[in-house]
Order: structure tokens, then C-alpha cells, then sequence
């Protein structure tokens, strides 16, 4: 990842809506964020579950200050016409921003394993180095909530039903989804004393759709 920030971002789509929604995401909405100060890429993921639409929108940040930057919240209190009308179909939303904390490896994997925790794992530094050791494992990146930051309310943030959030965030990037069932369940135990749900259904293994780099 590059930057010391994040923001990463869930939700829920409507099969009747799927196309409007990625047509936004992939046509506007990115590419506009891409385009805030402090923001330098993005990645989107689309959840491997059975009949849901779910994705995750990951925006790599040079630092946190962008979160609550004027750049970034003159974009979120005048949200888009095509915006105002995705930002209330939107469903199981949650978002969270702040510092990327540790990260292990170079790489870039296709699959990730993406969970939410608690609370930062004890003796992180550890954790992610078992983790990356693993075969087929890319890379693996701690990131800690920013809570207010995160909290900042916006005209954007009143278009959507509901705003849930996460503490912690653990990113696994594998080759395969085979590794990344592997690595989880080799480390279930210091997972779930973070607060992690494991096996987590609903945001569970997901393959990248596409990724863009500013400039």
C-alpha cells in the first residue's frame, strides 16, 4: 500500500441496481476521489459469496489529514447528482479511515481476505509477520479507525440509511483463496481475541475489479 492512510469503504447492492452502482463506482465515483488532494490510489473488490453484492472500495491516503482535509469535505457536502441517487440504495454500508499501521510484504495479491476487528491484534508485529511468511501470501496490512475523523458528518453521509464502522482493519492479500483459508485458520485463535469473526461471511474473501494510481 502506499501512504501512511486509508479509507476503506463496504456496502450492499440491489441485483436490479448492480449495473447503475458499478457504473458509478467505476465512471465517477473513483475517478473524482482519485482526483481529492491526499488521495493516491484505489482498489475495488467484489465479495466471493453466493447471490450478494457486496463490495469494498479501498482508497490509499498519503496521510490521514486527507479524511478530514477541506479538499476531501467540500467532495462529501456536495455530493453528485449520479451520487445523490446511489448514496440511499446503498446497504450493510460501513467505512472507516485512518492510519495504516503495519504491513508486511511487497506484493499485490488478486484475493483478499478482508476483516474487521475490535481492536488492534497483541503483538501485531508478529501476527502479520506469521502471516506473510505464509505461502502464497502477498502482503498483509494493519490499519487502526480514525474514529473522528471517520464521524465527520457530511451531506453525503445523511443520503445513506445508516453508517456503521470498525476499529481495526486486517487485510490479507493472497494469490488464491485457497491461501487465504489457510492463513486465516492457522491464526484463528489471535484473530478472534481481536474481535474478529472467523470465518466472517459477509465481508469474506473478495477479488479485485480494478485498481488506479494517481497521478
Amino acid at each position: 500500500m502506499l501512504g501512511s492512510g486509508f479509507l476503506a469503504i463496504w456496502s450492499d447492492v440491489a441485483p436490479e441496481l448492480e449495473t447503475d452502482y458499478l457504473h458509478w463506482l467505476t465512471r465517477e465515483h473513483t475517478a473524482e476521489r482519485m482526483g481529492v488532494q491526499g488521495f493516491i490510489a484505489v482498489r475495488v473488490f467484489r465479495a466471493l459469496l453466493p447471490a450478494i453484492n457486496r463490495f469494498l472500495i479501498v482508497y490509499e491516503l498519503e496521510t490521514l489529514q486527507a479524511l478530514d482535509g477541506q479538499p476531501y469535505l467540500d467532495r462529501l457536502n456536495n455530493p453528485t447528482p449520479w451520487s445523490q441517487r446511489i448514496m440511499p440504495i446503498l446497504q450493510n454500508f460501513a467505512r472507516g479511515g485512518g492510519e495504516r499501521r503495519l504491513s508486511r510484504g511487497e506484493g499485490q495479491g488478486g484475493f483478499l481476505a478482508a476483516l474487521p476487528l475490535e481492536s488492534a491484534p497483541q503483538d501485531a508485529g508478529a501476527l502479520l509477520d506469521q502471516l506473510a511468511a505464509m505461502d502464497r501470501i502477498a502482503a498483509v496490512h494493519l490499519l487502526v479507525t480514525d474514529q473522528a475523523r471517520t464521524s465527520i458528518q457530511t451531506n453525503e453521509k445523511q443520503l445513506r440509511k445508516q453508517d456503521r464502522s470498525f476499529a481495526a482493519l486486517l487485510l490479507i492479500e493472497g494469490l488464491d483463496q485457497a491461501a487465504l483459508h489457510n492463513a486465516i485458520a492457522r491464526h484463528a485463535d489471535p484473530l478472534r481475541q481481536a474481535g474478529a469473526a472467523v470465518p466472517q461471511p459477509h465481508c469474506s474473501f473478495m477479488f479485485s475489479l480494478n485498481g488506479h494510481r494517481w497521478p
